[in-house]
């Protein structure tokens, strides 16, 4: 009789082993690019600040509602979609002086560490490789919500991001400062959970 209380115990504990992987699996999301907008601003000439977006980009992020701390980030930016609402602006920002596009036509994030700092805020630290140089960029993240597209159905996570960095850490100090050497950036984030179809008990 214990051998086979003990048998069936095994039997059960290895029929939940999948389950309880796919509980600890952390939840998926790739960008809704309708929805993700990638923004900058910086000093010109110390009389306004110019603002731009990159407007195409690719990558990931996991999330955990209850455990934030173990977030990924992972988003590579297509530097020569750069959108500064002028043509000549933005072929100079593509230029040598600057973006060098041609020859780095990639930007890249990836996480490296995420902390919570109240429910709804925290912050995010990763590697930022821009004109091949990679240094640490931390940044100041709020969680604005999460729940099912309204039309869509689909399950969503948004967020906004904000910091800044100073362009010649990079390398590029070209026209500073008629051009300032701190970058304001601004992202605003709408994620699609990947494993939605597995998702629909949540």
């Amino acid at each position: 009789m214990m051998k086979i209380i003990t048998l069936a115990l095994l039997t059960l504990l290895f029929a939940a082993s999948p389950v309880l992987a796919a509980t600890a699996e952390p939840e998926k999301y790739t960008f809704d690019p309708a929805h993700t907008q990638v923004m900058f601003s910086v000093s010109h000439l110390g009389m306004s600040h110019s603002h731009g977006r990159f407007a195409k980009f690719d990558g990931y992020f996991t999330f955990d509602v209850k455990n934030p701390d173990a977030s990924v980030i992972d988003v590579t930016i297509d530097a020569t979609s750069i959108d500064m609402g002028s043509k000549e602006w933005e072929d100079h920002i593509r230029g040598e002086d600057f973006l060098n596009t041609e020859k780095f036509p990639k930007m890249t994030f990836k996480s490296t560490a995420v902390k919570r700092d109240g429910a709804m805020n925290g912050t995010v630290t990763g590697d930022l490789t821009l004109l091949g140089v990679t240094k640490p960029v931390t940044l100041d993240v709020t969680y604005n919500k999460s729940g099912r597209h309204p039309y869509m159905k689909n399950f969503m996570a948004g967020f906004s991001i904000s910091g800044k960095i100073n362009r010649a850490d990079f390398g590029m100090a070209k026209h500073i400062p008629d051009v300032g050497d701190e970058v304001k950036i601004m992202i605003e984030v709408e994620g699609i959970r990947q494993d939605f179809e597995g998702m629909n008990a949540k």
